[in-house]
Order: structure tokens, then sequence, then C-alpha cells
């Protein structure tokens, strides 16, 4: 999603919110009708500080260790750096829980299975985050990253044996938050909140048929990811009003008053399933 032609279409689609008055016509037959002046009112939108900081440090933990891989190092003298990182850590269910190797659930989101893998979430991740990240701010986008990527990786350790690695969960979460997003502020955006709305409800359908037809794809972190990120979407997505008291207009931000108090519950419960669940092995 182009971030420019956005802005630019957000601005546009805000002009129906702006009508500032009647502007007096030149003098004229006294039948004439006074025209209404159209006044811009200013999207706010956010500069994207945590996604470009989330997509670097994906593409460094693939590429560092394979470079660290062409130079010859090995651990223990036998085994490639990105091996070694794979096997500690993906998501494996024996080893979180027979091990309490909890960590796995945050480091297996850095991690991916090939350049292919890496190259579709950090494009993704591109696509999406930054978008969601000026929507909704530095704060409420980590949040929703980081916590929906939990929620895609007990999804995944709740219904999947098998080891996992990716970002995917955390990307679905800014899916389902964007969706979440556009239905909350479709007063105020019009015509681009269906529009976007049918393209991510289409992209989501899309990937989600591919993850069923291959078993290389673990579509339980996808579906997991997606719906922990709808919810948090709609807690933290913000309320727009517009605010006539100063002249032009401003279009004002207002939030959910349990949306960061409900953030945490999510983020409790994640643990507390964390802790009770005894997964396939």
């Amino acid at each position: 999603m182009n971030n420019d032609k956005n802005d630019a279409e957000y601005q546009r689609i805000l002009q129906n919110l702006e009508t500032a008055g009647r502007t007096p016509e030149e003098p004229a037959p006294a039948a004439t009708e006074p025209q209404t002046a159209a006044m811009q009112v200013r999207f706010p939108l956010f500069t994207p500080r945590v996604a470009p900081v989330l997509l670097a440090i994906n593409v460094v933990v693939f590429v560092a260790p394979w470079l660290l891989d062409r130079v010859g190092v090995r651990i223990m003298g036998a085994v490639s750096v990105y091996d070694f990182l794979l096997i500690w850590g993906a998501k494996d269910n024996a080893a979180i829980f027979a091990g309490g190797q909890y960590y796995r659930f945050l480091t297996a989101m850095v991690l991916h299975g090939g350049l292919a893998h890496l190259l579709f979430n950090s494009f993704a991740l591109y696509s999406l985050g930054f978008e969601t990240e000026r929507l909704f701010g530095a704060q409420r986008f980590l949040a929703i990253y980081m916590i929906a990527g939990l929620g895609g990786g007990v999804a995944s350790y709740a219904l999947n044996p098998n080891p996992s690695v990716g970002a995917s969960g955390a990307i679905f979460g800014l899916v389902g938050a964007l969706i979440a997003f556009y239905i909350v502020a479709r007063r105020a955006l019009g015509g681009i909140a269906r529009q976007q709305l049918g393209s991510l409800i289409f992209i989501t359908l899309i990937n989600l048929a591919l993850g069923f037809t291959s078993p290389y794809i673990d579509n339980n972190a996808h579906i997991g990811g997606l719906l922990t990120g709808a919810l948090l979407g709609w807690l933290l997505a913000p309320r727009f009003a517009l605010d006539t008291r100063s002249y032009p207009f401003t279009l004002v931000r207002l939030e959910l008053r349990v949306g960061w108090p409900l953030t945490v519950a999510v983020l409790v419960a994640l643990f507390a399933l964390i802790a009770t669940i005894t997964p396939p092995l």
C-alpha cells in the first residue's frame, strides 16, 4: 500500500467532513444562493519509527549468520551459526513444554526458514507495518505486533506439533488490526475505508487458502495472529472526531478508555494459556 497515495486519499475523503460555512458572492441578484467553501482538514498520521527497526532486525538476524557461515564460522566446530539459531530459537513444543524455554515464542518471530520466507515477510512488514504505525502510532503498533505475534505462537503451540519460525503471526496481526481500524473509522473515511477493507479481506482469504494447501505453512499461527491483532486493533484504534472549536477545524484522535487495560488483559490471558496448555508433541 503506497503511503503517499494513501495520505492523499485520506485528505480527499476528509474534505467531505469539511464544510466551513458560507462565503458571500460578489454583488449579484437577490435570488443568487451563497456557495459553500471547502476547508481542508488534516488527517493526523504518525511517522513510522518502530516498523523500520523491526524490519532491520529481521534482515540482520538472517543475513549476519549467513555471512558468518560463508566465512567458515562454526559453533562448537561443527554447527553453522544459522542452524544453531534455528535449533535454539524456533518454536519447539517439546523444548517449551518440557524444557521451559518460553523465550522461543519471541525468538521464533525474528527467525526465517529461508531467503524466500524472509523476503515475503519483509515485504509484508514494509507494506502493512508502516501503514499500521502511521495510523496507530509507535506504542500501539509495537503492542499489536508483539502481542499478535505471541498470539500466533500460542495458537501454533496448542495445535501444531511441528517446529516453526517466522514473523507471519505478527504480520497477520497487523492485517487484523487494520481491518479493525477501517471498521471503526468507516464513518470518518467513507469510501476509502470500504476499499481498504475489501483489499485486506481479499488478501487475508488468499493467504489463508494458500496456507491450507501447504503442509509447510503454519496456518494456526496465521489465524491466531489475525484474531489477536483484530481484537487489539479494535481496542487500540483511534476514534476520530471533528473539533469545531478552532478554525480551521481539526480532526482529533480519541481513544477507548479501556483499550490499554484490556490489551494488558489479552497479554495476561496468553500467558495463562501458555502455562496451562498441554501441546501436541
